[in-house]
């Protein structure tokens, strides 16, 4: 199991909705009208992102426990399960 860190950002001109990135895994961001949606809307874009780099053989960022904004509202760990499946040969 892999543990990153996902920062939830909320500005008021963004009318209350929550913005997150991923901090230590790059490219990994979404929104969520509310903080309940952007936790599963984070947790979706992680995944999808591992599934990706995954299928095109890149390895996966490193986790980073220091991962840290100030900026952000507030910064949770994300928990996602890898399972790598490889053909069993014959």
């Amino acid at each position: 199991m892999l543990e990153y860190h996902a920062a939830y950002y909320q500005a008021p001109e963004d009318d209350g909705w929550y913005v997150v990135s991923v901090l230590d895994f790059p490219g990994v961001n979404t929104q969520g009208r509310t903080l309940r949606e952007a936790r599963l809307m984070v947790k979706d874009a992680l995944q999808t992102m591992v599934q990706s780099y995954l299928e095109q053989g890149q390895r996966l960022p490193k986790p980073d426990t220091k991962a840290k904004d100030s900026t952000a509202k507030r910064i949770e760990k994300v928990r996602i399960e890898v399972l790598v499946h490889r053909p069993v040969p014959t």
